[in-house]
């Protein structure tokens, strides 16, 4: 299923990597209107390899592993619109109209999973998942006990260098020929550990003919140098634009600032995975996503029906339950996950005319 023009949804989450979809997940489950709003792309889906997910072995890729959680979302009644959010506006009622490259959709609460963009550093590079590597805790067992590079000149890259040095001995931090920008501090602790600094540019890599791995680089002074791979350290432009003109409040590291439960400064809107402070890894996302989905369910749901509002609104009646939608109840009793098994519902879903 897709969004139309104008369609009205409990949740929408912008941005479908592991965090998104999982806020998506939790809230088609758990009886709301969702929709996922994707651009396609991110992070996850450059992975050949999924790594640190508990139940998901390595040879599953990222396109694999954001495909069965897309079908996961899907199966719950959650939709999906493939496009770009170009603008988020509060509506008069305290909803949010979401601008879309192909419609717009009002939903009563936002989510924002919309990740960041490493910087890439120039040419030449080895293939991104066969020798450069964006995530130094998700790939650096792969490169225990084998040479490895690490790009970069600021504090971090010095920083990643020491790091590596835990799993191998064989460690270069290649400035490719900018001047050292990382503090005295950290230049004591590089004098201190065993990493080559080579600050000669890279002019070649070598691969392997029929894996693609990288294994060498050459470089400007003609000297040559074997790795299997390596992370480039030139730091992450977070995508907050959305998150801003709501008027999010962010950190000092550029991130949108949320409480636990993935609550922004803004009522209505929260926020996940990359975007926020933390750990990026998969894992982590996942549980910001749990996190915000049952927050959000428990804002939205219908009951129970505080004591003030009986009071004023009188006792709930039969026909006010159960709250989950028609077409979101139809869905769940024809679930494999469902108790008594899939079968027909007892209340069918309304049609065009009603």
């Amino acid at each position: 299923m897709s969004a139309t023009d104008n369609d009205v949804y409990e949740l929408a989450v912008v941005g479908g990597g592991p965090a998104g979809l999982t806020t998506a997940l939790y809230g088609a489950r758990l009886g709301h209107e969702t929709v996922v709003i994707d651009r396609g792309g991110g992070r996850a889906a450059m992975m050949t390899d999924t790594h640190n997910v508990i139940g998901v072995t390595e040879e599953v890729s990222g396109n694999e592993f954001l495909e069965t959680a897309r079908e996961q979302v899907a199966s719950y009644g959650g939709e999906f619109e493939r496009g770009f959010v170009m603008d988020i506006e509060r509506t008069d009622d305290d909803r949010f109209r979401l601008s879309t490259t192909d419609s717009e959709i009002v939903a009563e609460r936002v989510t924002l999973a919309t990740g960041f963009s490493d910087e890439r550093p120039d040419p030449p590079l080895p293939r991104t998942g066969r020798g450069l590597h964006w995530c130094l805790h998700c790939d650096s067992y792969m490169f225990v006990d084998e040479p490895v590079f690490v790009m970069g000149h600021g504090d971090s890259a010095a920083h990643v260098a020491m790091i590596m040095l835990n799993v191998t001995d064989d460690v270069d931090l290649l400035t490719r020929g900018d001047d050292p920008t990382w503090s005295d501090e950290t230049a004591t602790m590089l004098e201190n550990h065993p990493v080559d600094v080579i600050h000669e540019d890279v002019t070649g890599i070598e691969k392997d003919s029929e894996t693609g791995w990288l294994e060498a680089m050459e470089f400007e002074d003609g000297s040559r140098r074997e790795y299997r791979g390596g992370f480039p350290m030139y730091g992450s432009d977070y995508n907050t634009a959305l998150a801003e003109s709501l008027g999010c409040e962010l950190t000092d590291d550029g991130t949108i600032d949320v409480d636990d439960h993935g609550r922004t400064s803004v009522d209505g809107v929260f926020a996940v995975g990359d975007i926020t402070p933390g750990h990026n890894q998969i894992p982590v996302a996942m549980g910001q996503g749990a996190k915000a989905g049952l927050a959000i369910h428990k804002e939205l749901r219908e009951f129970p029906r505080s004591a003030e509002a009986v009071e004023a609104d009188g006792p709930v009646s039969d026909e006010e339950v159960p709250a989950i939608s028609p077409e979101l109840l139809a869905t769940a009793v024809e679930h494999e996950g469902h108790a008594g098994g899939p079968r027909e519902s007892s209340v069918a879903p309304p049609t065009d005319d009603d």
